[in-house]
C-alpha cells in the first residue's frame, strides 16, 4: 500500500522547470514573481457525482481538472505558470494514479505549467487546483470593461459537451456515432491560453470570460460589471459539429444555455474586427462575431434576420440547478 508521501514523489513530483524557486517538497512552494508583472490565480473544485460522472476515466479526468483552471488564466490573457493540487482519493490505486497524472501533465507540459505543491488526502473523490499565472498591468481582460458599441466574439464552437451530456442521460437520443462526436468537448476542453494570451498582449480585447456555465449566464456577469446590455444572433453562433446535425431548437438552446464549453467570450471594438480575425488564425483559433454590447440595460436576442426572438435560458447554477 502506497502512503501519501511515496504517492506523492512516484506520481506527481518532477523536476522543476524553472517557475518555482522552491517546489514540492516543503511546507510552501516559492515563487519568484517577474518584476513588474502582475500574478493572476483561479481555483476550481471538482467533485465525483457533480462535476464528473464516478468511474470517469482517469487520464481524461486529469487533463479536464487542469484544463478548467488554465481557462480561467485564459480568460484574464494571463501566461500560465504553476499550479497546487489538492487530491481527496478514496484509494491509491496505482493504475488510476499513472493515468490520472499523465493526463494531467501532457496538458501542464504543453503550457509550461509547472506543479509546485498541493495535498493528498483520504476520501470521496475531489479534486482542487490553484493555478498561478502572470500579465503585464493593465492588460487583465476584465468583466468590468465592456463598453456600447464593443462587438461579443466567440471562441470555437459551443453546445457539443452540453449535448454529450444530454446523450448519457437519454435526454435526447443520439447514435454512437453522435455521442462519439460530441464527447470529446465534455471530458478534453481545450483552454484557449494562447488566444487570450494574443488577445491581452496587443491589446484587442477589452472584457472576457471563459464560457464554463453557459453563454447566457456567463455573459450576464460581463453585462452586470461593466453596467450595459447587449444583443445576441442565437443563429450566428457556432455550434459544434455534433450539435450542427441536430434541430434549430435544440442548436440555439446548448449553444445558449450548454455549459462546459470552455470556450473565450471576449468584446472588442467594432474597429479592431480585422485585426481579431487575424489575431485568432494567427493562433489557429477560429472566432465568430455573435452580437454587440449596448447601453440598454438586459440580453436580448435575434434571428440571422435580425428578427426578435423570446429564449427562456439561462446559465448553471450549483445552487438552483439549469
Amino acid at each position: 500500500m502506497l502512503s501519501e508521501f511515496d504517492l506523492i514523489k512516484q506520481y506527481f513530483r518532477r523536476a522543476r522547470t524553472g517557475h518555482a524557486v522552491l517546489g514540492i517538497g516543503d511546507d510552501c512552494a516559492l515563487l519568484a514573481p517577474t518584476p513588474g508583472m502582475q500574478t493572476a490565480i483561479s481555483t476550481d473544485l471538482l467533485i465525483e457525482g457533480r462535476h464528473f460522472f464516478a468511474g470517469a476515466d482517469p487520464r481524461m479526468l486529469g487533463h479536464k481538472c487542469l484544463a478548467v483552471n488554465l481557462s480561467d488564466l485564459a480568460a484574464m490573457g494571463a501566461k500560465p505558470i504553476g499550479f497546487t493540487l489538492a487530491l481527496s482519493l478514496p484509494g491509491a490505486d496505482p493504475e488510476w494514479l499513472e493515468a490520472f497524472s499523465n493526463g494531467m501533465f501532457a496538458l501542464a507540459d504543453e503550457h509550461d505549467c509547472e506543479l509546485i505543491g498541493g495535498d493528498t488526502t483520504r476520501g470521496p473523490l475531489a479534486i482542487c487546483i490553484t493555478v498561478f499565472g502572470e500579465i503585464a498591468p493593465g492588460h487583465a481582460l476584465r468583466r468590468d470593461a465592456a463598453r456600447a458599441g464593443h462587438d461579443i466574439w466567440i471562441s470555437g464552437t459551443l453546445g457539443d459537451a452540453r449535448l454529450a451530456l444530454a446523450g448519457y442521460w437519454k435526454e435526447v437520443a443520439l447514435d454512437a456515432d453522435d455521442l462519439a462526436l460530441a464527447a470529446p468537448r465534455m471530458h478534453l476542453p481545450t483552454p484557449r491560453v494562447e488566444l487570450g494570451r494574443a488577445l491581452s498582449v496587443l491589446p484587442l480585447a477589452h472584457a472576457a470570460l471563459d464560457i464554463s456555465d453557459g453563454l447566457v449566464g456567463d455573459l450576464a456577469h460581463i453585462l452586470d460589471a461593466s453596467k450595459v446590455g447587449a444583443t445576441l444572433d442565437v443563429d450566428a453562433l457556432p455550434a459544434g459539429p455534433a450539435l450542427a446535425q441536430q434541430s434549430l431548437a435544440l442548436r440555439r438552446r446548448f449553444t445558449l444555455a450548454g455549459g462546459d464549453d470552455y470556450e473565450l467570450c471576449f468584446t472588442a471594438p467594432a474597429a479592431q474586427r480585422e485585426a481579431v480575425i487575424a489575431t485568432a488564425a494567427g493562433v489557429g483559433v477560429p472566432v465568430t462575431r455573435v452580437g454587440r454590447i449596448e447601453a440598454e440595460p438586459g440580453l436580448r436576442f435575434v434571428d440571422a434576420a435580425g428578427k426578435p426572438v423570446e429564449m427562456d435560458v439561462q446559465g448553471w447554477d450549483h445552487f438552483s440547478g439549469e
